[in-house]
Parts: structure tokens; C-alpha cells; sequence
């Protein structure tokens, strides 16, 4: 009798979220170093063994808070080093944070370039990456289309607590009583590396707007230089329509869940007024001045 196929991690997590029935926010979020992380598959365990795991100089980092193109660019790196290596590439871990410490002894064996992401703050990114210098790719999006796209990621995620409202989850998104903390002070403390060689960071808008410019700049910064065909194929297999049809395979059942929208400027469905100006004045207060706040493009994005 022949033997199934080994599940791989990303396989086996995507099982886990899919099983998962709603329940109380106490039983599916847990605090790990004031940060709130869902507990269906992050664990203290798993942080604990980050802290020792060993990355290589040519792995292929992509950092984002939760919502601003993770699944995205995933899915274009994925194609790009296919592409390069004229072979398919097994995408295996979704969230270097995901999972349980037998998981990251797995990705070991992966061959490289190894595909990672996570929504970690710097602070806990594995000090390895930093060490070795992993070259690291940052995605950012507007705070307020990350917002709701958030918002919907909640609703629709098993692992996840259920709001009542938009009102409700925007009280505790503006206050940073979300999964991964505040959005505010995850794009500060990137802000603070965003100058390092080894960090590239792009905006979901650009990337949305202007696909080839940004596909080129992101190829060549992780040194795999693509033709302008090839730059047509990638932008091909990874619009937003071509992901949504695939996302039964890729995603399970939940497709739906992670490729929702991808639109700009959906914000302005939901907000209130005063809610606009709330985070408007976040905005000032910590992002006004900086590096990614500049390359947020704020006014254009984020404006009634």
C-alpha cells in the first residue's frame, strides 16, 4: 500500500485554524509579554524556541503587522524563486511564529532559499536574522485599510474572537488590543531599522498601483533578477483575482478568509468621522516625519 504524503507545516496549521470553533477571546488569545496572540497556533513554547533558532544569510524574510500583504507577497516570492530555480518551491512554514518547536526543527531540513514571514515586532524577531544579516523585506499598508481588513479577518476566522461590531473591534484596534498589539508601535519600532542595508520596505499601495516597478526593486533587493517576461508572468499568477480562484487549494476553506478585498481605500466604508480622525492623530503623534510614515503616502491613502 503506498504511504500519504507527509503533511507539511503549512498544511498541518492550516488544519488546525480550519477545526477551531469560536469560543470565548480568553480561550482563544493568550498574552505573551503584553502582546495578545491567537492560542490556537502561537504558544510560549514556540517563542521560547525562536530564540534559538538558526537562520541563514540567504533566507528570504518578509516582515508585516497582520493584513498589509503577507499572503501577497508570499505567494510572489514563491514564484519568483520557482521561477529562478526552474522547480517548484515547497512553501512550508506561513508564520515562523506558527505552530510548536518540532515545526522549526522541520524547516531545517528545507533547502534554501527558504521562504519565511512573520508579524513580529523587531524586538522578537529571532536574533539569528539579525546576526546573520538576513536580508529582510518589510510590507506596510494604511492603517485604516489594514484596520478593516483586520476587522473581516476576525469575523471570518475560526481561530479568532468574534465582534459584534465595527465599533467594538476599532476601540480595541486604536488601542492596540489586538492580535500582535498596536499597529503604531510595530511600524515605530521597524521604523527604527528601516535604514539598514539588509531591510527593503514597500507599501501595499505602491505595489498595488505600480506591480512591475515594485516586483523589480523586491528582486533585485533578495539578488533574483527577473526579465521583464518573467516580471509579466509573476504579476500574472499573483493578481488578486488569479490568488482568490486558487485560494480553495492554497487556503482550504479558508480562501475566503485571507483574500477577501485586496482593494485600496475600503476604509471609507466603515469609518466614522470621528474614528478617521482618530487615527489621523496617531498617525501625527507617531508616524508624521519618518521613513515608512513618508512611504505610507498618508494624505493620498488615508484622507476623507
Amino acid at each position: 500500500m503506498a504511504q500519504s504524503k507527509q503533511k507539511t507545516n503549512r498544511e498541518m496549521l492550516l488544519d488546525t485554524l480550519q477545526s477551531t470553533e469560536k469560543t470565548s477571546a480568553e480561550d482563544l488569545l493568550f498574552n505573551y509579554k503584553g502582546i495578545l496572540y491567537p492560542s490556537t497556533i502561537c504558544s510560549k513554547e514556540m517563542f521560547e524556541a525562536l530564540e534559538t533558532f538558526e537562520a541563514r544569510d540567504d533566507d528570504l524574510l518578509i516582515v508585516t503587522y497582520p493584513k498589509c500583504g503577507t499572503n501577497w507577497v508570499i505567494q510572489i516570492l514563491h514564484e519568483v524563486v520557482s521561477m529562478i530555480q526552474n522547480q517548484e518551491v515547497v512553501l512550508d512554514q506561513p508564520m515562523i511564529e506558527f505552530g510548536n518547536p518540532q515545526m522549526l526543527e522541520r524547516l531545517k531540513e528545507r533547502p534554501s532559499p527558504r521562504i519565511m514571514s512573520s508579524h513580529l515586532k523587531f524586538q522578537v524577531i529571532p536574533k539569528s536574522f539579525i546576526e546573520k544579516k538576513t536580508k529582510i523585506l518589510m510590507v506596510i499598508r494604511n492603517p485604516k485599510d489594514a484596520a478593516i481588513s483586520f476587522f473581516n479577518f476576525y469575523k471570518s476566522m475560526p481561530a479568532l474572537p468574534t465582534y459584534e461590531s465595527w465599533n467594538l473591534f476599532f476601540k480595541d484596534f486604536i488601542h492596540g488590543n489586538v492580535c500582535y498589539g498596536s499597529y503604531f508601535d510595530y511600524i515605530v519600532e521597524w521604523n527604527k531599522h528601516v535604514d539598514d542595508k539588509k531591510v527593503m520596505a514597500v507599501s501595499f499601495e505602491d505595489m498595488k498601483t505600480d506591480f512591475p516597478t515594485q516586483l523589480k526593486k523586491i528582486s533585485e533587493f533578495f539578488e533574483l533578477p527577473l526579465t521583464e517576461e518573467q516580471i509579466c508572468t509573476v504579476q500574472s499568477r499573483t493578481s488578486f483575482t488569479s490568488m482568490k480562484e486558487k485560494s480553495e487549494d492554497t487556503h482550504g476553506k479558508l480562501g475566503d478568509a485571507f483574500f477577501r478585498k485586496g482593494q485600496i481605500g475600503d476604509w471609507k466604508n466603515l469609518f466614522t468621522e470621528e474614528q478617521s480622525k482618530e487615527v489621523d492623530a496617531k498617525f501625527q503623534q507617531y508616524l508624521a516625519g519618518t521613513k515608512l510614515g513618508e512611504l505610507l503616502n498618508y494624505t493620498k491613502y488615508c484622507k476623507m
